[in-house]
């Protein structure tokens, strides 16, 4: 059973400009064979006056420092990744593969259409594959990630009720919705107004009607998260849909949790006007792994002059970029999107085929439910309603007869090899812990995952500072969150290092 960390081992390791030595190298370069230039006859006053201080190391200390780093470190790879909301899931190395071929990794983005026919068939072919396993009529891929896509949705919402000169500013958004949707409205120049999700933790229709009528004419749509940031199905869609369409607002769905509802059910069918999908979380790319994303928006024939341009689309036979689009919102990022994520998400699509997908969902869902029906007597579930990909627990029962929290228990974790969940979201839930299993994990791994739940909370019962001061077997202990959520260091310089010390 994992205890405290054994005295006298050394788990420290200084940031890697606290190495090495003046003058060391790992690389073996070349006497200059040019001409010198003085830098400033090329970029005038922006020269440095000292040259930048980068660390100076040989390549045993650099490759041994960050193999330290990465064995000390959680991954996908290597561990179970319980986070609600942001399906961290294993993905298909075979994905990684084919979006590093030559012909892909290498192809330059000014390389003119006629010479990247492959590239640009793959962004139609997806574009349509992705419109319809949503039930919407176009699909645009530049934006670089989900709450870009959240973004460009709401630009070219704003614009369509522009075309038709009106400017409603009123965005309405259920307080079980994702997290960054209401700073997409603000970003936008609309005003979210919040209202609460019914008892069910899913949105009532009488609650949505009285939220219409005090907005009047300045409605703009309505955006909802469907499977919701609880994990549960908002099932009065179609009927939430018409009642925003009847006041001349549109709705927009955020496509965050698609991989609850994969060939069972498209966001378009139920009256959904234009949606963000989040590729790096549903097709195959490690969603917060620390490289790009991708957040495609689907969206009805409407709202089709106003997405961003150039647009790939076919041409006879071939294939071009459409910038002919005047009433376009304009580019929301460089070139045409992340392309390698777009080559994942279209070779995990074509391997998997319509059934694989449907199979993702039933998977992802049962893994969840399973979850809950075997920790449903640990921790109270936050709602009662049938959740889909995701199951919400809360500590109140607990922390009454324990006194131990969300916190404690997601720290106890990290002692027996699991990644916490997600802790105190959503908000609308105290003391809130969220696991998603997703679909890739056996059951095996979850069972191991339960019985590591059910030791902490008889730990809690009969030694609860074990709980209080973990982990014990991290590289560090218990950090100090609320000082760096408040007082972040963002970079190290050793003016930091000096006043951390001091």
């Amino acid at each position: 059973m994992p205890g405290v960390a054994t005295p006298g081992i050394q788990f420290d390791e200084p940031p890697i400009f606290e190495r090495g030595a003046k003058g060391r190298s790992g690389a073996s370069i070349a006497p200059l064979d040019v001409p010198a230039v003085d830098p400033r006859g090329v970029f005038g006053s922006v020269t440095r006056d000292e040259p930048a201080a980068f660390p100076e190391v040989s390549e045993p200390e650099a490759f041994r420092h960050f193999v330290r780093l990465s064995q000390w470190n959680f991954s996908i790879d290597t561990q179970f990744y319980p986070l609600g909301s942001c399906t961290m899931k294993h993905n298909p190395k075979v994905n990684e593969w084919a979006a590093r071929l030559p012909g892909f990794a290498s192809l330059h983005p000014f390389t003119p259409p006629h010479l990247a026919q492959g590239a640009l068939e793959i962004m139609v072919n997806l574009q349509e594959i992705l419109a319809e396993i949503v039930g919407l009529d176009e699909v645009n891929l530049q934006p670089a990630a989900g709450a870009q896509g959240e973004l460009t949705g709401l630009m070219m919402i704003r614009a369509y009720h522009q075309s038709k000169g009106r400017a409603p500013r009123k965005m309405l958004i259920p307080e079980s919705a994702h997290g960054t949707n209401a700073a997409s409205c603000t970003l936008n120049g609309l005003e979210a107004v919040a209202f609460p999700a019914g008892p069910r933790g899913i949105v009532e229709p009488e609650v949505v009607a009285r939220a219409l009528e005090a907005a009047g004419d300045d409605v703009a749509g309505l955006m909802i998260t469907n499977p919701n940031t609880l994990g549960l199905y908002e099932s009065a869609m179609p009927v939430l849909a018409r009642m925003v369409h009847e006041k001349g607002g549109l709705v927009y769905g955020d496509g965050a949790n698609l991989n609850a509802v994969l060939a069972k059910a498209r966001p378009g069918d139920a009256g959904v006007d234009v949606m963000q999908f989040n590729l790096h979380k549903t097709f195959t790319t490690p969603h917060g792994g620390g490289g790009p994303g991708s957040g495609p928006v689907a969206f009805v024939k409407a709202l089709s002059p106003f997405q961003p341009g150039p647009v790939p689309t076919r041409d006879g036979a071939g294939y071009r970029l459409d910038s002919d689009r005047p009433q376009t919102v304009g580019r929301v990022r460089s070139f045409y999107g992340n392309f390698g994520m777009m080559v994942r998400a279209y070779a995990y699509i074509r391997e998997l085929g319509p059934v694989g997908l449907r199979q993702v969902s039933e998977l992802a869902v049962l893994n969840a439910n399973y979850v809950a029906a075997r920790l449903k007597d640990l921790f109270p579930l936050a709602f009662e309603t049938p959740s889909l990909h995701e199951a919400v627990f809360t500590d109140r029962q607990l922390e009454q007869t324990t006194g131990i929290k969300t916190l404690d228990i997601a720290k106890r974790l990290i002692d027996y090899g699991f990644h916490p969940p997600t802790v105190y979201f959503p908000l609308v839930v105290r003391g809130a812990m969220m696991i998603e299993p997703t679909e890739t994990e056996t059951k095996q791994t979850l069972d191991q995952f339960v019985d590591a739940l059910h030791q902490i909370v008889h730990e809690a019962k009969t030694d609860p500072d074990l709980l209080k001061t973990a982990p014990h077997l991290a590289r560090l202990g218990r950090l100090d969150e609320a000082r760096a959520a408040r007082k972040p260091r963002l970079r190290w310089s050793k003016t930091n290092d000096a006043a951390s010390e001091g």
